[in-house]
């Protein structure tokens, strides 16, 4: 009979655990996970035009973060930490400015803050689709890229953003294969630009 009754105890705990608040499960979600990889695919709408890519990103928090695009078309963006460089192969371009500068102005930029979610944006519960619990984001100041964010979380782990940012785009991004606290090398998040691409710098 205890046992029984250890049983559905644990039974009935289960779903508040696997059902927490989106708020909550950021909050484990930074704290667990220093440094992070993943696949993720995006799609960007526009005046009802889309644009998918996908490609992978690693992240070490704070401030550095490798977001390499491999579909339909290469591009590369990293955080070294102070700086942040956009590589475009085919255009042989690059565009850097300081990091510092840029924070806020990615979802790369987002994720990488220890704890730029809770500093930058005021945070709100949505409520449950499916199996995923969201959050909604407002930025606190008017001069953010972003006019808004939503996350999606599952089991303390990031599956989805919606980003819709000052000029209207919506960018729906969905992360698959995420590792936690992966080793990744320090080399990943410097930049060296390519010999013979342009080099354009913001400050």
């Amino acid at each position: 009979m205890k046992k029984l009754a250890l049983t559905l105890i644990a039974a009935a705990l289960l779903p508040l655990t696997a059902n927490a608040a989106a708020i909550a499960q950021l909050k484990a979600f930074v704290a667990g996970s220093k440094t992070l990889s993943a696949n993720f695919s995006q799609v960007v709408t526009n005046q009802g035009k889309t644009d998918s890519a996908s490609g992978t990103l690693e992240i070490s928090r704070p401030g550095k973060f490798r977001w390499n695009y491999t579909k339909p078309y290469e591009q590369l963006i990293v955080g070294d930490g102070k700086r942040l460089w956009v590589y475009d192969k085919e255009l042989a371009q690059v565009t850097t400015r300081p990091l510092d500068a840029a924070l806020g102005s990615s979802p790369a930029a987002v994720l990488a803050g220890s704890n730029a979610i809770e500093h930058d944006y005021l945070l709100r519960e949505i409520g449950r689709q499916g199996n995923i619990e969201w959050l909604a984001a407002s930025p606190k100041k008017s001069e953010n890229s972003f006019q808004a964010i939503r996350m999606g979380f599952t089991d303390n782990n990031l599956v989805a953003m919606e980003l819709t940012d000052n000029f209207g785009n919506l960018t729906k991004l969905s992360f698959s294969d995420m590792k936690k606290n992966p080793a990744i090398a320090a080399e990943h998040f410097r930049f060296v630009p390519p010999k013979g691409a342009d080099v354009m710098s913001d400050q």
